[in-house]
Parts: structure tokens; C-alpha cells; sequence
């Protein structure tokens, strides 16, 4: 078929082609690009806590409405460590400061050296005397775990005391010391400062996120100390479950510490499942949003080329007829058509390229994404072909069917 005649048709009439290729150059720029940030959020949702098992572990957090000192909270931490572990189906049982995925949390600064002003990095701190190695199932990618003799016992409100060995990540090692192939001996200083306080990596896990569980490098940037801390009424407990046991255990585990306690205490519990669907709720939430739009788009889209289609059937009736009555066969009336709309589609999917990379390199500047794979772009100019195609087809298809003498019939 020659393209000739099409493409004078198309210029006769400007405005109904280029509006579909406008909206086609729309629905490829929004299409691809929402789709790569669907596909970002997912991947960063399904990235793994460094919790082996996570569907096994929870949190028990337990507030006394009393006032107790060091030595009294000291005792009341060992007494309810050993009231969680004697629940049937706790296989074991840490005190930490927080959670991975919990959203709350706290963050402080790094150095190499005390002479910094500003730190390295920022880092969250996870404080346990127990083994949380142990207990949350973390990958011990280089060195060992504590020591019994290197964990202090520390009144946060009085002591200047604090712990000289580190487990680190292995993300944060590589932040730190990008150079180096073993992070094992290393001094990294807490804060800034003559105050700086030194610690010597002895252990190094693979992976461990924050609480705050960020889209960036940042999420992986953990440090393990040794202590055991008082001067807070909070106290917070991680367990891990026998499989299956999970619910089971977290009633009797909150039963446990309430009859272990002479006074009333305000207790909280969330499974690392409930904590990892709470910090990624608006991420799903926005996967959502961007699929709805997508396919509304693809809809419209797919309207308005089937409205556009079905306008130059009615407005060349006559032509159609004529063509037949001259010979042309019904395939060459749906091949004309179908020809035309893939001549617009073309020509909006080219511009839709141009401007869904534009758009790909506003959100890399202001949100740092990452760039749009060439991936996504084929594939949404495959569908929009085949959307085009599929869209015209119903009215080439009547346009084909129509008989010379209706055509040509004078009205």
C-alpha cells in the first residue's frame, strides 16, 4: 500500500490526528514512567530486613508506671528476659533499643577521626546486652559475635561509661572504608570531637536495615553496641518464635510479663510482618494509584482513537464507497485504516519517547529514581501499537463492510 494518499489525507485534517498523537505521546511518557516507579517501590519493599524469618519475630514493648533505679531496673530486665524465655515456643529472646522497620528510631553520626567537625556518615544504633545476632538470625558475613565480658551495664541518667566494640553492617563498612577488602580491627568513632567515643569493629553482618528502612544506601547503614541500658521507663524485647507458633506466643509472652511484674504495666506488641506492611503501606498505596492511572490512561487513550476512527468512517463514507465500487476489497478498506492509525501511533510514540525521558530525568534530579531502562519505554510503545491496532479495528472493520451502493446513495 502506498503511504502517499494516507498521508495527504492526514494533512487535509490536522487537528483529530494530532490530537491522538498527543495524547499516545501523553499515555507513553506517564505509562513508562509510572510503571518504573511501581517497579522501584517494589523492589525497595521486598528488600530483605537482614531477619531470618521475619514471620517468627516480634517485638514486645513494656513501660512501668513506677520510678526504679539502676540496680532495680537491672534486676527487672533480667527477671522478665528470663519470664519471656520460659514461654513455650520462644526459641529466643534479646533486649534491643529498637526495631528494624518500626519507623522509630534514632540516628547519630560517625567519624574516622575525632579532629572531624561533621561526621561520616549517619548510622542508627541497635543497644542489647543479649545476641541479637542470635535472635534476629543475622548473616555474620566477616569476625564473631560479643563477648559476655565486653557488655557494660550503663544508667544512661549518670554513667559516662560506654562500649568499645562494634558490629557494623556490611553496607556501612563499605561507606566508611571504600577502599578496604576487611572492616574487621577497624576504629570508627560515635560522634564528633574530643568527646568521640571509640569503638573497634569486631563483627561484620551482611545485612540489617534501619528502623526508618530508607528508599537510599542509607537503609542498610546499622551498629550493634554491647549494653545493657537503664534510666528509661521503656523497656522493649524481641523475640524469636518456633514456626507456626507466632500468634500463640505473643499473647502468652504478654501474660508472662504482666504476672512478672508486682506493678501495672502498659505493654505494646507488633510482629516484624506488621511493622514491614505498616512502614510500606503508602508505597503500596502508590503502586496502586499509578497501575489505576495507567489503565485509565490506557482507556482514555483507547477511547479517543476509536472515536477519532469511527469520525473518518462516517466522514468518508462516500470515498469508501467508491473505492469499492472501483474494486478495492474489504481488506484494502481495514489495511487503510489500520495503516493510518499506525502512522499517528508511530508518530506519538516517538514523541513520547523524548518526552518520557525528559520527564524520567525531572524525577532522577528532584527524587533520586533511577534512570528509565530502554525496557520500559519498548515496552510501552509495543503496547500502544498494539492498543492503536486493536482500537481501529472495529471501525475499519464496519468501514470495510459498507457496500457501494449505500455509499454512494444520494441522502
Amino acid at each position: 500500500m502506498q503511504l502517499h494518499p494516507i498521508l495527504s489525507a492526514l494533512m487535509r485534517n490536522k487537528t483529530g490526528p494530532l490530537l491522538v498523537a498527543v495524547q499516545v505521546a501523553l499515555s507513553l511518557a506517564i505509562l513508562a514512567n509510572a510503571l518504573h516507579i511501581v517497579q522501584v517501590r517494589q523492589a525497595v519493599a521486598s528488600r530483605s530486613s537482614g531477619i531470618e524469618h521475619e514471620t517468627d519475630v516480634f517485638s514486645l514493648q513494656i513501660r512501668h508506671l513506677d520510678h526504679r533505679d539502676h540496680q532495680a531496673q537491672l534486676n527487672e530486665q533480667r527477671r522478665e528476659t528470663a519470664a519471656l524465655r520460659a514461654v513455650s515456643g520462644v526459641q529466643s529472646v534479646s533486649y534491643t533499643t529498637q526495631m528494624p522497620l518500626s519507623r522509630s528510631g534514632n540516628y547519630s553520626g560517625l567519624s574516622l577521626d575525632r579532629k572531624q567537625v561533621t561526621s561520616s556518615v549517619s548510622a542508627t544504633t541497635y543497644y542489647s546486652p543479649d545476641s541479637l545476632i542470635h535472635t534476629w538470625g543475622l548473616q555474620l558475613h566477616e569476625g564473631r559475635d560479643f563477648q559476655p565480658g565486653e557488655v557494660p551495664e550503663i544508667d544512661t541518667n549518670t554513667s559516662q561509661d560506654y562500649p568499645h566494640s562494634v558490629i557494623i553492617t556490611r553496607q556501612l563498612g563499605a561507606k566508611l572504608w571504600p577502599d578496604s577488602g576487611s572492616y574487621l580491627g577497624k576504629t570508627v568513632y560515635y560522634g564528633t570531637g574530643a568527646s568521640a567515643k571509640e569503638l573497634r569493629v569486631v563483627g561484620v553482618v551482611a545485612r540489617l536495615q534501619t528502623p526508618g528502612a530508607q528508599i537510599t544506601e542509607q537503609a542498610d547503614f546499622s551498629i550493634l553496641l554491647p549494653a545493657r541500658l537503664t534510666g528509661e521507663d521503656l523497656s522493649t524485647y524481641t523475640l524469636r518464635t518456633e514456626p507456626g507458633q507466632l500468634d500463640r506466643v505473643m499473647k502468652e509472652a504478654e501474660t508472662a510479663l504482666r504476672n512478672s511484674s508486682a506493678t501495672p504495666v502498659i505493654t505494646r506488641l507488633q510482629s516484624v510482618s506488621e511493622m514491614r506492611r505498616d512502614r510500606y503501606r503508602a508505597d503500596q498505596a502508590l503502586a496502586w494509584m499509578l497501575v489505576t492511572v495507567s489503565v485509565l490512561l490506557l482507556l482514555i487513550t483507547a477511547s479517543g482513537i476509536v472515536g477519532m476512527a469511527s469520525l473518518w468512517v462516517t466522514q468518508r463514507r462516500k470515498q469508501i464507497g467508491v473505492r469499492r465500487a472501483l474494486g478495492a476489497r474489504r481488506s484494502d478498506i481495514l489495511r487503510y485504516f489500520v495503516t493510518e492509525n499506525l502512522l499517528i501511533t508511530s508518530a506519538g510514540v516517538v514523541a513520547g519517547v523524548l518526552l518520557a525521558l525528559a520527564l524520567n530525568q525531572l524525577l532522577v534530579s528532584q527524587l533520586e529514581l533511577p534512570r528509565l531502562p530502554a525496557g520500559y519505554l519498548l515496552a510501552g510503545a509495543g503496547l500502544l501499537w498494539a492498543l492503536g491496532v486493536a482500537a481501529v479495528y472495529g471501525p475499519a472493520w464496519r468501514a470495510a463492510s459498507i457496500s457501494p451502493a449505500t455509499a454512494t446513495r444520494s441522502t
